[in-house]
């Protein structure tokens, strides 16, 4: 899913459908071509420590901790967190361009 292709709520779905909430911390992140992605935390790994590993990062969202239903099916089932996710990610990548530093998210629209 990239951003500047204009995807849909059902991208943002497929994307969130695909993982497993049980076992793992997420994060939800936009690289700077535009692609959205959402990447399990290692374990003893912070999110600050994830983000300098990617220099490549634009946006980080809040951690989705295992367990919460921020992700996997539920969450991909849930339509007003998915748009307002979707919403949130456009409306942050309008702004990465102008931004010096990554954007961190840690609340929707």
């Amino acid at each position: 899913m990239n951003l500047n292709d204009n995807p849909s709520l059902d991208d943002l779905k497929q994307l969130f459908g695909r993982l497993k909430d049980k076992n793992h911390n997420h994060i939800l992140w936009v690289c700077e071509s535009g692609a959205v992605h959402v990447d399990r935390l290692p374990g003893g790994e912070t999110p600050e420590q994830f983000e300098e590993r990617h220099p490549s990062l634009r946006i980080r969202f809040k951690t989705y901790n295992k367990g919460g239903g921020y992700v996997g099916k539920s969450a991909a089932a849930d339509d007003n967190f998915i748009r307002s996710v979707h919403t949130a990610l456009q409306e942050h990548w309008r702004l990465a361009g102008r931004q010096q530093q990554p954007a961190y998210v840690d609340r929707y629209c």
